[in-house]
């Protein structure tokens, strides 16, 4: 008992020291494992005894005998599916043959690649080599997610990282399964004969199983079959369910099935998918929090020892320098990305918590049965993922100001609310060549906006969840667009600092407009034009209007004339450039504003 509410508490530690340092959990969980696991036995204890022994002699510890086996599988399903809910397809329009490649040609460089040169320095028989390669194929989302959080990129190279982070896993998992399989048969010409056989039984029930009771859960879940207090563990089961489900049939299908049907339900409209992401976040969080220091804890300082050399240094510098960046450039090979945008997917490529986690399961089988070198799968592995994520945490946001894909400007705007006044406006947004995302709680006015080709998120205004969403860091302007005015506040309180670095505005409601002690400074678009009189004048006439200006009198003229007419609202100024600028009331700043600039504004035509 003790052990194990020790786990949670120090994995929840772990957890709150990433985010105070702003660094993958991965990290500080993995060392506070291995201080708890093979440190504590070699320095720290008077006995030579662990603190926390998951299997001790393969039979007794927290997890005796197979049951941590079962528990890592169980865990690493929920965990999969939890990263394919946050899979959507509107983010890879550009990218996808690049995912794709990466994924497929990039997996076979790094399977190869890492195979000889872990024969060659390490001396290791090819069965063995080959393990290794295949359990480093997959880059963990778990790591990769935090470490893009902080660094605001464009959101292809973002798109490109998180996707392949998560579709690499099954992948790596499955050639792994296929090594060991045949390291376990003795590499006989039977399982030569029958690989390509298991390899397609693996994809077919994986695929389809995922596919099939994604569409039962979903139509359930929009029939409401379920009452919503159940939904969350009854989705868990569906998960669970599937897992064993789909691995009775082929072994390790299973990981496939359950990414096939979180990306599946992820890209439905569901009103309940939020409540599903933050069940599956939490839980996958906890969990975890309990596997890396499991799984560290559980390894030996013998096997340490075995990696205490030069080699180690060297097979690493390989896999970083030389085997990452040559997958990622053959995959991106007539691909839209730049060459300094190809150098930083080379440059972040951390392994996760699929790597450790099947590593553990198969080098101690392996080790069991007394496969030679097998003793080197675990420590070998556990050094490539903690080497690449202390490198990639410590060194991916200055690396990313190196080669220049820091965005330097943060030019893309959010906009709370998505009724028509905001979609209006985030259309014209876009059309000018502006990255645009809009938030709401409403279903339907999300599902109008995505109608129209817009970006937009279901999510609440009083939740941290958009803090922590890495397709919003590029934004730099915030728009508070509702009716509400303690909305409008709360937003702009609450994301101004986050998001509105360049500039956070609210439009005013009826009652600031008849107070002016509450009329704020920033306010969209003018001083006298609240959210209310928008909504009239677009039921009207929902058309924008472009002037060309003469200098800066004539700009304040125009001012002046909406600013007595109630059907005439200025929203923005466009430069020569086409570039636009926000217009809030009580601008002082109207520096660089000469003939050729044009006042953007919505209303009746009239002749200004």
């Amino acid at each position: 008992m003790l052990e194990l509410a020790g786990i949670i508490i120090l994995g929840i530690l772990a957890q709150w020291v990433a985010w105070r340092f702003k660094i993958p959990a991965i990290l500080p969980l993995i060392l506070i494992g291995l201080l708890v696991g093979p440190i504590a036995s070699e320095f720290l204890s008077e006995d030579g005894t662990k603190w926390i022994e998951p299997v001790w002699n393969g039979k007794e510890g927290l997890f005796a005998g197979k049951s941590l086996f079962y528990f890592v599988s169980l865990a690493i399903s929920i965990i999969l599916f939890e990263g394919g809910l946050t899979l959507k397809l509107s983010e890879i329009k550009n990218v996808a043959p690049s995912i794709t490649k990466l994924i497929t040609l990039g997996s076979m460089v790094t399977f190869i690649g890492a195979a000889v040169s872990t024969h060659y320095i390490f001396n290791l028989s090819w069965e063995i080599s080959f393990l290794f390669s295949a359990l480093i194929i997959v880059t963990g989302p778990t790591v990769i997610t935090p470490i893009l959080r902080n660094i605001p990129l464009k959101k292809d190279v973002s798109a490109i990282l998180k996707w392949e982070g998560i579709l690499i896993d099954p992948i790596g998992a499955l050639v792994a399964v296929l090594v060991f399989e045949f390291i376990s048969v003795g590499g006989s010409e039977d399982f030569t004969k029958t690989a390509f056989i298991e390899f397609g039984k693996i994809i077919f029930f994986g695929a389809s199983f995922g596919f099939t009771f994604a569409h039962i859960l979903s139509y359930a879940m929009a029939n409401k079959w379920i009452p919503y207090y159940l939904l969350n563990v009854v989705a868990l089961a569906f998960v669970l369910g599937v897992f064993v489900l789909s691995d009775s049939f082929a072994h390790e299908s299973g990981l496939l099935a359950v990414v096939v049907m979180g990306m599946i339900i992820g890209n439905k409209s569901s009103p309940f998918l939020k409540e599903l992401l933050y069940f599956k976040e939490s839980l996958s969080l906890l969990l975890i929090s309990i596997l890396f220091i499991l799984l560290s804890a559980n390894m030996n300082m013998e096997e340490l020892y075995l990696i205490y050399n030069w080699k180690t240094l060297l097979l690493f510098a390989i896999i970083v320098f030389v085997i990452r960046p040559l997958g990622v450039f053959l995959s991106t090979i007539n691909s839209s990305l730049k060459l300094n945008e190809k150098i930083f997917i080379s440059w972040v490529g951390p392994r996760g918590i699929v790597a450790a986690g099947i590593a553990s399961l198969f080098g101690l089988k392996l080790t069991q049965k007394g496969v030679e070198g097998a003793e080197f799968i675990t420590p070998l592995v556990f050094m490539v993922v903690l080497g690449t994520v202390l490198l990639n945490a410590t060194t991916a946001r200055l690396f990313a100001r190196i080669v220049g894909v820091f965005l330097k400007k943060s030019d893309g705007i959010l906009i709370v609310g998505a009724s028509t006044v905001p979609r209006l406006i985030a259309d014209y947004l876009q059309k000018n060549n502006r990255h645009v995302v809009l938030i709401d709680s409403n279903q339907a006015n999300i599902d109008e906006s995505k109608k129209i080709g817009l970006e937009a998120i279901k999510t609440n205004i009083y939740s941290d969840s958009l803090i922590d969403n890495i397709e919003l860091s590029g934004v730099g302007y915030l728009m508070a667009l509702t009716g509400n005015s303690d909305i409008n506040k709360y937003a702009i309180n609450k994301f101004q600092k986050q998001f509105g670095e360049n500039g956070a505005f609210r439009v005013i409601t009826k009652e600031e407009l008849n107070n002016s002690s509450n009329n704020p400074q920033k306010s969209l678009f003018s001083h006298i034009h609240d959210f209310e009189s928008l909504q009239q004048t677009v039921d009207i006439y929902p058309l924008f209007h472009e002037i060309e200006l003469n200098d800066i009198n004539h700009y304040k003229n125009l001012i002046e004339l909406t600013n007595e007419e109630k059907d005439i609202i200025p929203l923005f100024l466009k430069n020569i450039q086409n570039e636009l600028k926000i217009i809030s009331s009580y601008d002082k700043d109207l520096k660089g504003i000469k003939k050729g600039w044009k006042l953007v504004y919505l209303g009746k035509p009239v002749n200004l």
